[in-house]
């Protein structure tokens, strides 16, 4: 297959491009900027300039291809609110040029914030009306699979770790240099999913191969890692000391990123590992942790 990846020079979407390219496919890679196109040209990619802000040049990149991955989205969290806005526009412009064609359309979501009900959160399961999350892909992915477009969402955990990692797990790693402690909050027992990214750019391939209109699959490898682990194994690699902070002290610790820190989700990829034959195989996160590349080592 030809496929048009958004994002594909970024830390999901590279790893996509080349999980792609491995398994024999063609990739046509959305760039915004110079050193983009030369990431995506390297990896052996063509290059598709533009942003997904330009919606007639995204449908555009439609043209020639048998299908489509979305994992292009602006982590500016300053900017949250319109950043959502830009993803949903973009999705619904790529729905539209795929409409009634039946070609598959793979949707980036995430597991972070959905209630699981007292166990770990399903493919089932959904965000629930008026979340405080300001961003939903969902909705755009299920409207373009009503119209005949093969839509498909992976949620990916919250964190998808490996060598070259610039997400959450750097950005803990960055407080806790910048403050000197590594913090987790109460007894520390709020629990990230995770996922090595080798593995989340595998579940996407599978999803545009063989994925069922309309369905969410779980890019999920450990149901929920407990963040006080995490804070501990910062801890010992940066040679700093393991703190508990109150609720009270989370933003003035974490500031922007206090949301995150107090993620608490547990969810489960049963399903989706049954319905695609999705098997992880990268290491844990704290595995991942202990191997050093995090810290420089």
């Amino acid at each position: 297959m030809r496929v048009f990846v958004t994002g594909a020079s970024g830390w999901v979407g590279s790893a996509v491009v080349k999980d792609l390219l491995a398994a024999g496919h063609s990739v046509l890679g959305l760039a915004r900027s110079d050193a983009s196109a030369a990431a995506v040209a390297a990896a052996g990619a063509d290059v598709h300039r533009g942003t997904i802000e330009d919606l007639e040049n995204l449908k555009a990149g439609t043209l020639g291809v048998d299908g489509v991955i979305h994992t292009a989205f602006s982590h500016d969290f300053s900017k949250f609110v319109e950043n959502g806005i830009v993803e949903k526009a973009a999705i619904e412009a790529l729905g539209a040029a795929l409409a009634g064609s039946g070609r598959p359309l793979v949707v980036t979501s995430g597991v972070a914030f959905i209630p699981a009900g007292g166990g770990p959160a399903t493919e089932d399961d959904t965000m629930p009306p008026g979340s405080p999350v300001p961003r939903d892909p969902e909705a755009p992915a299920f409207a373009a699979a009503a119209n005949g477009v093969r839509a498909t969402l992976v949620r990916l955990s919250p964190s998808v770790h490996g060598d070259g990692d610039h997400g959450f797990i750097a950005i803990l790693v960055g407080i806790a240099r910048e403050k000197g402690v590594s913090a987790y909050i109460g007894e520390g027992l709020n629990t990230w999913p995770a996922v090595h990214r080798s593995d989340a750019a595998t579940l996407y391939r599978l999803a545009l191969e063989k994925g069922v209109a309309g369905t969410r699959y779980h890019a999920v490898a450990e149901q929920g890692v407990v963040f006080r682990e995490i804070a501990e194994a910062i801890g010992r690699w940066l040679g700093l000391p393991v703190v508990s902070i109150t609720p009270e002290e989370v933003g003035a610790h974490f500031g922007w990123f206090a949301r995150f820190a107090g993620i608490n989700a547990l969810a489960s990829s049963s399903k989706t590992q049954a319905a695609l034959g999705w098997r992880p195989t990268g290491p844990g996160l704290l595995a991942d942790l202990d191997q050093g590349h995090y810290f420089g080592r």
